[in-house]
């Protein structure tokens, strides 16, 4: 690691020392640096190059644009609900979903259990369930899941990385005793997450007029993740990001937020804050979606960025295929070459995602 003086006001900080000793003999853990009392700014593997930084925050958001939200109550019309999946899957490549057949009140213990992770157990505890930090995509507690090399800027967020499904990588084993329900509530979850997954699918498919199974059929069997983010309040926001800008790998990912905001889609060239709606489940669009739709819809290029105040946490629900799977775009002529996921993958972790560009290296 190469020492990088942070100044302040003309003057050197002893913050980097603190960072330095951090790091030495743990993980990188955000939130263990949030809470240092002497905390005044963050260390500078946490601030972006200035292209990257956020031009104006949650709390600033003037803007117009606002992410549909599509209704998915069982006596709607077809036709219309078709028609207002075409629409966002076109002009943003995200959606909310209400009445869409989750409990409200699992939706509540998911986050609550979260929260209780984070915020409840003390860190010797936390680190027991620490991911393998060699790994870009480990199962457990960590902070770097999106880091391409050991140089780059590093996000204002922790996180802890549930594997779902097949079943066989279901490991409640590795999952916290704490709170009591923690392991009922994440399989229950997963399980309830999955079957919306494929409901959306089906209408994404149905919409473009293909079958009700032709995108699930494509994905072949489906791999599920849940990563439970948290994104403690950082002293210097604006120079910083919970989650650099990236689109999803996978086909579709099903998000909740707390009550906090903070994620950020891009539309149109601007980055639109993406508020919070109560019980309602933001459905994004991944770029397997889009070279399966050979473009016709977008996978949504999306961020988090931080705040001062408060701490935010999310719960996102990643559906993607098997490495094995080679996904080709469903109309001609093709704009997108086939892809062998597992490669896509690789590329993704060895490059890094930096907004679209692996997606945009498939284009012809």
């Amino acid at each position: 690691m190469h020492r990088r003086n942070l100044f302040i006001a003309g003057k050197p900080t002893s913050l980097f020392t603190d960072f330095q000793m951090e790091v030495s003999g743990a993980p990188i853990l955000v939130q263990s640096i949030a809470q240092k009392d002497v905390q005044s700014a963050v260390p500078p593997q946490y601030i972006q190059p200035p292209e990257n930084r956020p031009t104006k925050l949650a709390n600033e958001n003037a803007t117009d644009h606002k992410i549909p939200t599509i209704d998915l109550c069982k006596d709607k019309d077809l036709n219309l609900l078709r028609e207002e999946i075409e629409k966002a899957c076109i002009d943003w490549g995200a959606f909310h979903v209400i009445n869409h057949g989750v409990p409200n009140p699992l939706l509540d213990e998911i986050r609550n259990a979260g929260s209780s992770f984070f915020e409840d157990l003390p860190m010797s505890e936390r680190l027991l369930y620490a991911c393998d930090s060699n790994s870009p995509a480990s199962e457990g507690y960590g902070s770097r899941m999106l880091v391409a090399s050991d140089d780059a800027v590093l996000d204002w967020r922790d996180y802890f990385d549930h594997h779902m499904f097949p079943l066989s990588r279901r490991n409640p084993s590795r999952w916290p005793h704490s709170p009591s329900n923690y392991r009922e509530v994440v399989e229950e979850y997963s399980d309830q997450m999955k079957l919306l997954a494929q409901r959306i699918l089906g209408l994404i498919s149905t919409s473009l007029g293909l079958s009700s199974s032709f995108i699930d059929d494509a994905m072949g069997e489906l791999y599920q993740n849940i990563t439970i983010s948290y994104y403690p309040a950082c002293p210097q926001p604006e120079l910083t990001l919970g989650l650099q800008s990236h689109s999803d790998m996978g086909f579709i990912t099903l998000l909740i937020q707390d009550n906090v905001a903070g994620l950020q889609a891009s539309k149109d060239g601007e980055w639109v804050t993406v508020d919070p709606v109560s019980h309602a489940i933001l459905v994004i669009l991944g770029d397997q979606t889009e070279i399966i739709t050979n473009g016709i819809y977008k996978s949504c290029q999306h961020r988090a960025i931080t705040n001062s105040n408060k701490p935010r946490l999310s719960v996102a629900t990643f559906h993607d295929p098997a490495k094995t799977t080679t996904v080709t775009p469903a109309f001609k002529p093709h704009k997108y070459h086939p892809v062998l996921y597992g490669d896509y993958v690789s590329s993704w972790y060895t490059k890094g995602p930096n907004g679209k560009r692996n997606l945009d290296a498939l284009l012809i």
